[in-house]
């Protein structure tokens, strides 16, 4: 992710106010919240409850440019995975405590993991774009071939591991609660998203659909006895939020071809 994050263009979405206070809206009190209200709702075991409420603080997947490709803002998507990887670093630690019972764990067992798996590597990945700007396009399909390697292998064990867990989830309870999660963040983000231009929304409508599963996890980490549901539930999540993230980019990308014509 800091390999693509040119701060010049990122400085370009943080001067407009308007999404900037729509992605930390939606990224931080609204995604949240509507997650909880699903659980409400929709009668989750607990376990799974949890899960989706972790889904609901991690906005924004590192592979978020390689869906905007020519269709989205560049300096927008820069401006919202800065946003969204600092805003989960800072607001996950005093809202998991708060939204999530049973995971009694300090500020810093959970700011750690997301330090080391998200703000650190992302400095150094923008320091690097930087200050050697020629080593970093080197870098960058190289950086992006082991990602996807691992990332699938990653998809792959957690389905070995998980498998039994997968095929008991409760009914069609699990499937409806992410389907409805990821549809009302699809739609609402872009429809919503008044007074911002058609490249800028489809920004902030892919990047809130997508959901950054590490960072969902990691206050996880500290936990020795954590249900293995929990896990399953964000497991579950990785192929309904890749299918709504494509459908959000292609249908509001043709959206505007099809207004412009």
């Amino acid at each position: 992710m800091g390999l693509r994050l040119n701060l010049h263009d990122a400085l370009k979405g943080l001067s407009n106010f308007r999404f900037v206070a729509y992605t930390l809206l939606w990224g931080f009190v609204l995604s949240p919240a509507l997650a909880y209200g699903i659980t409400q709702i929709i009668p989750l075991e607990y376990p799974y409850a949890m899960g989706l409420i972790l889904l609901g603080m991690s906005p924004c997947a590192p592979f978020l440019p390689m869906l905007l490709r020519e269709k989205g803002d560049v300096g927008y998507t820069a401006a919202f995975m800065l946003m969204a990887s600092t805003g989960t670093v800072i607001f996950m630690p005093l809202i998991v405590p708060v939204m999530v019972k049973g995971l009694s764990v300090s500020v810093w067992q959970i700011s750690k993991p997301l330090l080391t798996i998200i703000l650190i590597p992302l400095v150094i990945g923008m320091l690097t774009l930087y200050y050697a700007k020629v080593k970093a396009v080197i870098l960058q399909p190289i950086v992006k071939k082991v990602t996807i390697t691992f990332a699938v292998t990653t998809l792959g064990l957690s389905a070995v591991v998980f498998g039994e867990g997968l095929t008991n989830i409760s009914g069609g309870y699990v499937v409806a609660a992410l389907v409805t999660f990821f549809f009302i963040l699809t739609t609402c983000t872009y429809w919503f998203g008044i007074g911002l231009k058609h490249d800028q929304k489809i920004v902030l409508s892919t990047g809130m659909t997508t959901r950054n599963l590490g960072a969902a996890v990691a206050p996880l980490f500290s936990v020795s006895n954590i249900d293995e549901r929990t896990l399953v539930m964000i497991v579950l999540a990785a192929p309904v939020m890749i299918l709504s993230a494509l459908v959000s980019a292609k249908f509001f990308g043709s959206a505007k071809k099809l207004a412009e014509a």
